[in-house]
Order: structure tokens, then sequence, then C-alpha cells
């Protein structure tokens, strides 16, 4: 910290001019008197530079601001770490680009943990435009960084079907009954490990992104309730993770709630999986809960 505001101290300064205003009238009217009459000009200049300064700070150093994996961020971790090579995992991605910026950095934490543990990956998505959201998973974390796994060997992708809470009712029991080609056009018999698979309830773990529903709380419903042997693991928007609690643990094995928990978990998958040098594509959770940490704090003075 000392040597980036040494090297920048150009922002040092530009800060202090804006603020010095600010400073003064706190010395001459006390620090009661000026919040009392506080122009909210101040607070926008103020939360300006509590989320600006990190961003800046992190862009330049590529360090990220210390993060402790909660007790659910472990579990969802636990839970993925004790599969072993070659266990099949369902990878339900049912979230959007709306959502991209609070879930994305999950979804390829998620992608990177199964790919670096040599899980078989079978993703689909109950979201119309979840494909993207997949198709960009397999090719900046697999393709990129994982070239001999082999699509249909090791991954395959199902794409989407319509029908919200009906697709999870039915892939529960007969997933050939709604899935005869995945997302290719390649019929499922002609795919190596698609051979043998009937029903989700064969997959050893369902990991669930979510940003809207269907999702979480439907594959909860309608999957893990009905066949209790199913495990989940999740993460969701900020909004939705206080719905989902109620299911924890028995339900719901683990959970990430928003940028928050997509940070945890990154935590503990970079510390194990990332090597010396993680790919900046690994922290995207940690270098945004930079400046929403500052700017919480901000608030909360």
């Amino acid at each position: 910290m000392a040597t980036f505001l040494k090297d920048q101290w150009w922002l040092v300064l530009v800060v202090v001019a804006s603020l010095a205003p600010l400073a003064r009238q706190v010395a001459a009217q006390g620090v009661e008197a000026t919040l009392r009459s506080l122009d909210r000009r101040w607070i926008f200049l103020l939360m300006l530079w509590a989320v600006l300064v990190p961003i800046y700070y992190i862009g330049v150093t590529g360090q990220t601001f210390p993060e402790v994996p909660s007790a659910l961020a472990k579990a969802t971790f636990d839970q993925i770490e004790r599969l072993q090579e070659g266990d099949p995992v369902l990878m339900a991605f049912d979230y959007d680009p709306a959502s991209e910026g609070e879930l994305g950095p999950m979804g390829t934490a998620f992608t990177k943990h199964a790919a670096s543990k040599k899980l078989k990956m079978y993703f689909m998505t109950l979201v119309p435009v979840g494909p993207q959201m997949i198709d960009n998973n397999i090719d900046k974390v697999i393709k990129a960084d994982f070239p001999t796994l082999v699509y249909g060997r090791d991954y395959v992708n199902l794409g989407y079907k319509s029908g919200n809470e009906g697709v999870v009712k039915v892939v529960a029991t007969n997933l050939r009954e709604l899935y005869t080609t995945d997302a290719r056009g390649t019929a499922l018999q002609d795919i190596p490990m698609m051979r043998g698979i009937a029903n989700i309830q064969q997959m050893k773990l369902i990991v669930n992104v979510s940003c809207c529903s269907p999702g979480t709380k439907e594959w909860v419903q309608y999957a893990v309730t009905p066949f209790p042997d199913l495990r989940i693991v999740a993460g969701c928007t900020g909004v939705q993770a206080p719905l989902l609690y109620p299911y924890i643990p028995n339900q719901l094995a683990g959970l990430l709630g928003a940028i928050k928990g997509a940070a945890e978990y990154e935590k503990l998958v970079v510390d194990k999986y990332g090597g010396p040098n993680p790919d900046p594509k690994y922290l995207e959770g940690l270098r945004r809960m930079g400046p929403q940490l500052v700017g919480h704090l901000l608030i909360i003075v």
C-alpha cells in the first residue's frame, strides 16, 4: 500500500484537494454540526472515491482485498472437494447476462473447481439465455486452461429446455424423455459420457448458479426433496439468498450469496488450484469485493 501511495502521488493529491473544503468545514464547525448541515454532494463525492480508488488500486497492483471464507462457502467447497475423479456432476447454470456481474465469478469458479478435479460435467440451464453463460465458461475455463478435457467424454452441454420447474421434474426421473440431443444437435446415444445416464439421480452432485425463478428453489423442491439421496450446492443473487437459507443444511448442502459468496469461494479454489500466479479471471469476485467493501464501510460510518 505504501508503494502504491508513493507511486500514485497524483491520485492522493487529487483526493485530498477535492476533500479539503469538507475538512475545513469540519475543523471550523465540528463533526456533529457538519453532519447536520452536510451537503449531499459531499456524500456522493465520498462514495465516488470509496469505489473508484479500490478499483484503481486493484487494477494497478493486481492485488485483492483479504477475504475470509464463511462456513457456507467452505461447505460448498467441501461438497465438490470430496468427489472423486470421474464422478458425474450436473452443472445447472440458471443465470443470464443481467446477473453475470454477481454470478459470473461463481460459474467460473465452479467450472474451474470441477475441471481441476476431473469430474464429468453435465451442463444445462433453465434460463433462455443461459446457454451463453455455459459457452462462456466452457471457452474461458475448460478450453483455455484444460485442453486435455474432451467434449463428449469429460463434459457435455445439454443446453436450454423450456418448461421451468417442469424440466426439473422430468430430468429427475427420465432425462431422455426431454433431451434427445445436446446443444450441438448430437444425439445423446452418440455421446460417450451420456451412455448409461437415465436421469439426474445418477449425479453425485448438482451445482446450481441461480439468478431467478426457475433456479435453486425449484431444484431443491422438485429434485432434492423427492430424491433425498441427491446433493446440491448453489450460488445465488443477494436477494435470493434469504429465501434459500431455510433449506440449509439438509436439502441445500452449501450456498454462496452474491459477490461476497463468490469471493469467498474463489479464495478457497485459488488457494488450492490457482498456483503461485492465478489467472485474473479466477479472481473477479475478489476484485469486485474491494470497492463494495469500502463503499459499505463508508455507509456504516
